[in-house]
């Protein structure tokens, strides 16, 4: 049985010949096309090798797949501007290289065509590559899978691939989300129940662990877990056994269990709302996902197939997207990731005028940015300890005023262990030592070697001379503020601009420096 097909072109004959024999060693289908052929769709998907280039130093074939048909194109060339000219193209070989090199990343490049054909998952950023080429390396074998992401950005159907290139593949794949279920309806519900467990358990029922005997269960939003049954997970996990609620025998099964979050469960570690052992237990293999705002080069393709498979269900003709539309929800932020990014385009779909869709009509908040709140996880409340008495539930609209009080909260800690450093230190300071003065709410450190003359009442510094570059002179009417400003000037001047060096040489952080130099208008 093949596992996929190859293409590769004839421009070197005896390295096409070599690279078929090796392709069909591992078992690929292979064809040879000349370098005058057009593909066609029967011949997606799969990967197309290019053994050299045209006579005009291009790649039609290359760029016909890749254009029209979006397939992995490797190229074999000694053409040095080959590069610059298909920066596209996703991986080129040195003419006489090894060739079990490319046929290594070929088989590579096949199972991600194939598990983007499995899953539906969209993305040729070099984010969802690695994503990809992650979800290969995991699917084989048996270890817990954690997967973390912001909340729409395709968990599960990350945990979905994983099951469907598994050995595992042909056993149930069962989807948990453990955050729509109370914590006692949560226990039944994953370990079953024996009769007259509790009230209205009027017969024993299986659980959905045992129901995925041999398969794969999926744990969405994991940080949600109640502690009593984050117990119960780890003696799963550990020895691969568990008891029904009510139950007293113990029940043996065979579960991949692969886990999602959208919070950082090492913060839930350390508040005491996740059990620690479980986060290392979970935590073997890790896959992380990017935030759509971090991949905005994938949103024309996931718009391309939304449209496609809205038209589809729907039945409705779509007339397409103006380049300006596009453009637009590409600089969106995508808040709610390709969620959101799926519903406005079904919205569009079913509501099309009839015409491109242009700037206008795209909903405002989406055409005017939006206001992009920074998804920050935020510890729940409730239980015991060291977690007592916690906000819960904040709203998403107080997420970003949270993480931003924080960063505040750290500047401030800086500055006041910078004056505090200062102000013990007073007593017998060398010449050479830095000169701490208080700015507004915060320090600057001047450095000696930027001279302040001493000012001597009644006599005023002559306003007609240019003080020396590396001088900071005080006149009278300056305010603190003002010597701050020339401070930093002449920092900035005196390091030519570079702004991590200026820090170090004021004694501050960057982060301070960049609010003064914004503060002061430096930066224009």
């Amino acid at each position: 049985m093949s596992n996929g097909r190859v293409l590769i072109s004839t421009h070197d004959l005896p390295t096409a010949g070599a690279l078929r024999t090796r392709f069909e060693v591992v078992g690929y289908d292979t064809d040879l096309v000349t370098p005058s052929e057009r593909l066609t769709d029967s011949d997606a998907p799969t990967v197309l090798i290019v053994t050299g280039v045209d006579e005009d130093g291009s790649s039609a074939l290359g760029t016909q797949a890749k254009s029209e048909y979006r397939l992995p194109v490797f190229a074999v060339t000694d053409d040095d501007g080959f590069r610059v000219r298909h920066p596209d193209f996703d991986e080129i070989f040195p003419t006489g290289g090894d060739l079990d090199d490319i046929v290594l990343l070929g088989r590579r490049a096949i199972e991600r065509q194939r598990l983007r054909a499995l899953t539906g998952i969209v993305g040729q950023t070099d984010a969802m590559r690695q994503v990809l080429e992650r979800v290969v390396q995991i699917a084989p074998v048996t270890s817990t899978v954690l997967v973390t992401g912001e909340s729409g950005t395709g968990k599960e159907l990350v945990a979905r691939g994983i099951h469907a290139l598994s050995p595992r593949r042909h056993k149930p794949f069962i989807a948990v989300n453990v955050a729509a279920l109370s914590e006692t309806l949560l226990e039944s519900e994953l370990f079953g129940h024996e009769k007259g467990a509790f009230t209205g358990a009027i017969d024993s029922r299986k659980g959905l662990f045992e129901l995925a005997d041999g398969g794969t269960i999926f744990l969405d939003e994991i940080g949600e877990m109640p502690l009593t049954t984050q117990t119960k997970l780890l003696r799963v996990l550990e020895q691969r056994e568990f008891h029904r609620v009510g139950g007293e025998s113990s029940i043996k099964v065979d579960v991949r269990i692969v886990a999602a979050t959208n919070q950082d469960l090492r913060q839930l570690v350390a508040i005491g709302d996740f059990r620690r052992d479980l986060y290392f237990r979970l935590n073997v293999l890790g896959i992380e996902l990017p935030a759509l705002r971090e991949r905005r080069a994938d949103i024309p393709l996931l718009v391309e197939q939304f449209v496609r498979d809205v038209s589809d269900r729907n039945e409705r003709a779509f007339p397409g997207i103006s380049p300006e539309a596009m453009q637009i929800l590409i600089d969106y932020s995508w808040p709610g990731n390709i969620r959101e990014l799926r519903n406005l385009v079904e919205s569009m779909v079913v509501l099309a005028p009839g015409r491109v869709i242009r700037p206008e009509d795209i909903p405002e908040e989406v055409r005017g940015g939006g206001v992009a709140l920074l998804p920050v996880a935020i510890p729940r409340g409730g239980g015991t300890g060291e977690g007592e008495g916690r906000v819960s539930n904040l709203r998403p609209e107080l997420e970003f005023v949270f993480r931003t009080l924080v960063e505040l909260r750290v500047d401030m800690d800086d500055l006041r262990r910078e004056f505090d450093a200062y102000r013990g230190d007073m007593t017998g300071r060398e010449p050479s030592d830095t000169l701490l003065g208080s700015v507004g709410s915060g320090e600057i450190a001047i450095p000696a070697s930027i001279e302040i003359p001493a000012y001597v009442p009644g006599e005023d510094a002559p306003l007609s001379e240019e003080p020396e570059d590396d001088v900071v002179v005080y006149r009278r009417g300056m305010t603190i503020d003002d010597m701050e400003r020339a401070a930093i000037e002449a920092a900035l001047q005196d390091v030519e601009g570079n702004r991590r060096k200026a820090a170090e040489l004021l004694g501050i952080g960057e982060r301070t420096l960049y609010r003064k130099i914004s503060r002061y208008g430096l930066d224009t």
